[in-house]
Parts: C-alpha cells; structure tokens; sequence
C-alpha cells in the first residue's frame, strides 16, 4: 500500500505568496488475478497486454444473459477512517459484457447481488476494446453514479466482484480516497511492489487463455 503526502499553507510576506503546502492520500493498487478466492465461473486468463499477463473474467464471447454466478474477492485492510472510491482497469467489448456486480463488507450489507438483482450493486462498465480505466459505480435505473464508501474505523475488508455479464474482463482494482471522478486527476495506476499483496495458491485459481477470441475480434 502507499501513502502520498503533499503540504499546503499560504504565507504572505511584504507581497509575496508562498505556498507551501498539507494533505494526506491513501491508494493501493491489486492484480485481479490475486484474488483472495475466486468462485468458478469466474476464472483467470492470459494477456501480455493486462498488467501482470493476466486478468479474470468469466470466460467466453459477448452474449445477452448469463452472469447468474462466478466471483473474486479479495481481503483488503483499509489503514483509516475515510470516504473511498474504487477503480477497475477492465475490457468490454459491447453492451453485452460491460458489467459487474460490486459489495464492498462492512460498508455494503451481506447480499448476494446475483441472487437479489439489487441495482445499488450493479457496475455499468465503461465500454472499449482496450484496457482502460473506469470508476465503480451505482448504474441504477435512473442513471450512472459513481460511488463512494464511508468507512468508520481502519479494519479489515471484503471486496466481491461478481460476475453479471459473459466476457467482462477486469485487469487491477485501484482504491483511492481521490473521490475526483476525473480520471487523470486521480491517474489510477498498475499495482507496484509497495503495494504488498499476498497471491491466491496456484490451485486455489481456475486459468485459461483467451487469446483465440481476442484474435478473431
């Protein structure tokens, strides 16, 4: 995990301006595939263009239904009390495969939204044929919002990312408590060594290769 640290206050001086300057950041960026479980469906596939070769994914081409099961999550000690916003580097090719199912414990209840349908949970993923970056959000009936979690106190918690569509592809997961939701304001970034997450047991993970299907699009 990392801490950035910038300094801010204003001194004036015989008509100088002086900023110098104080405010405090947290972000953490994760490989997807270093899930803390992964519930089949929901498997991890080979891309030399994901960060770290690999992404997860309910396999298989854009189709309409599907998405009833599969999961990641992953265990993610958030070190203070704060309002958080989430990023994913994901791949959706159409309307077809362009979104999740999100809860973020203790903050989200314990629902299953695969079972529920609740809208609350529903990640309306940005399309595009390439990696890119998008905001978690509410996609609910009235429109697309992006999301912010209000956590009480540093503790321990559990991030799921469920399947809702065929072939949403989800590459890293970016938290920030940057709740701009200007993209290059908040320059979400791959994960780097400080970072420090421990990787899921090989056998703990179903893999594949989606390279053919990538080929043929």
């Amino acid at each position: 995990m990392c801490f950035k640290t910038l300094v801010f206050s204003t001194l004036f001086t015989c008509g100088l301006l002086l900023t110098i300057g104080m405010s405090y950041g947290y972000e953490r960026a994760i490989e997807a595939e270093m899930a803390d479980a992964i519930e089949a469906p929901m498997v991890v596939a080979d891309d030399g263009d994901a960060s770290g070769g690999q992404f997860v994914w309910m396999e298989g081409p854009a189709a309409t239904g599907g998405g009833g099961e599969g999961w990641v999550e992953y265990n993610i000690h958030i070190p203070a009390a704060g309002t958080y916003a989430l990023w994913g580097k994901v791949l959706a090719w159409d309307g077809n495969s362009d979104s999740f199912w999100v809860t973020w414990q203790p903050m989200d209840p314990d629902e299953n939204a695969q079972e529920t349908q609740n809208t609350e949970f529903r990640w309306g993923v940005a399309q595009g044929n390439e990696w890119h970056w998008d905001r978690i959000n509410h996609w609910l009936d009235g429109g697309t919002f992006e999301r912010e979690w209000e956590i009480a106190a540093a503790g321990d918690t559990t991030l799921r990312i469920a399947v809702r569509e065929d072939a949403t592809m989800l590459d890293v997961i970016y938290i920030t408590d940057n709740l701009s939701e200007d993209e290059a304001e908040v320059n979400p970034r791959d994960p780097i060594p400080g970072d420090s997450i421990t990787p899921v047991e090989p056998q703990d993970k179903l893999a594949t290769t989606w390279g053919k299907l990538k080929a043929e699009r």
